[in-house]
Formats: structure tokens, C-alpha cells, sequence
């Protein structure tokens, strides 16, 4: 994958492998940003227009550290969130292994003010489509998504992705019944504690 990156002229940062927290934090301080974008490499159809948005609504309000997308299929939403943010976070949490669901320091706890970016269209919205990829059947899903629209020099829009799974119930529901599982995995897989601005302990609930 570095391999891949790199041939695109792309900065690369590798950190901590299981303590995302801490790799994002190095990974800021090492390019000195001020705020990123969080997209996920299981994630490829994250939408650009979203990314663009909730940068947007992140560098609207100064005190905000954190927005995010919602209402979006599984694996289209995306965040942008601040380094001072993270900071706060880096000071309060417990460190180990976040790999899963490290995010949720940001959006279910208070210690940092937050901001949701809901679907700007109708068209954007189709809660059975699952578009992350953890299994055999996903990659079948983006394959078929991706011989159906995809067009040199030309990316296909989240609303046409949309539209071709509801217009193909058949490649929706290749995966739509790992949903449950997901969710019901991640649950098992977090286990998040953090330190609140009174001292206490607490544990976050995926």
C-alpha cells in the first residue's frame, strides 16, 4: 500500500499500529497541521463532497473540534477534526489499542464540542446499502459498483452509486445482511476508557 501511495507523489506517515490516537497525533505534529479530514482505507467510496463540507463546518465556528457526517451509508461518512482537538483527546484518554472505534473519544465524550453534517440531499441517503470493505462479499459489491460505473477520468458521484443500488436490489444485497454482525462486532472489539475533565475514570459504550 505505501508502495501504491508513494507512486502518487503522496506524503506518507506510518505511526503506531494499534494506538490510532497516538499515530494521529505524531502524524500532525510531523506535517505541523492544523485539522485533517478521516478517511478510512476500507473506505473507498467516501464522499468528496462531505470531506469538503465538514472541513467547512469544522473551520466555521472556532471552538469546534470535530465534525462529522451522518446519515450516509456505512462506509461514506467522514470526519474533520482539529489538532488542538486531538490534543485535548491525547490528554484524556487511556492509552492501548483503539483500532476500532478510536473516533468515539471525539463523539461521545465531551470533551471536545462537536458538529454533525446531515445528507445534503435525498439522493444520498439508502440506509440498506453497506459500502466498507471487511469481507469477500464487499469487494463483490464494489466490483460490481465499480464495472458499472466507473469511466476514465470521470468518478462516479455518491448519488449515481446510490441510484445504481436501488435500481439493482441484487448488488445491495450481496452484503446487506453483515450489517448486524458489524455493528454487533464492533461493539465487542471497543473498549475505550478515558480520564473526564472531573478525573474520573469512564469507559465509552460503542
Amino acid at each position: 500500500l505505501e508502495a501504491a501511495v508513494a507512486d502518487y507523489g503522496v506524503s506518507i506517515f506510518r505511526g503506531e499500529r494499534d494506538d490510532i490516537i497516538k499515530r494521529f497525533r505524531d502524524a500532525m505534529a510531523a506535517f505541523d497541521f492544523d485539522a485533517v479530514v478521516q478517511v478510512d482505507g476500507d473506505d473507498p467510496l467516501t464522499e468528496p463532497q462531505y470531506m469538503n463540507l465538514t472541513m467547512e463546518r469544522l473551520l466555521s465556528d472556532p471552538e469546534l473540534g470535530i465534525a462529522w457526517s451522518e446519515g450516509l451509508p456505512l462506509g461514506v461518512n467522514c470526519k474533520s477534526f482539529t489538532r488542538e482537538a486531538l490534543e485535548t483527546v491525547y490528554r484524556h484518554y487511556r492509552a492501548g489499542q483503539n483500532d476500532t472505534g478510536f473516533i468515539y473519544y471525539f463523539t461521545k465524550t465531551n470533551l471536545v464540542k462537536k458538529a454533525v453534517v446531515p445528507p445534503v440531499s435525498e439522493e444520498h441517503i439508502f440506509e440498506d446499502a453497506r459500502l466498507t470493505l471487511d469481507y469477500d462479499v464487499d469487494l463483490e459489491v464494489f466490483r460490481r459498483i465499480f464495472e458499472a460505473l466507473d469511466r476514465d477520468g470521470d468518478v462516479a458521484q455518491l448519488a449515481e452509486v446510490i441510484d445504481f443500488l436501488k435500481t439493482h436490489p441484487d448488488v445491495a444485497a450481496i452484503n446487506a445482511d453483515l450489517s448486524e454482525s458489524y455493528w454487533q462486532r464492533t461493539s465487542e472489539k471497543v473498549n475505550l476508557t478515558y480520564v473526564d475533565r472531573g478525573g474520573e475514570i469512564r469507559n465509552i459504550d460503542a
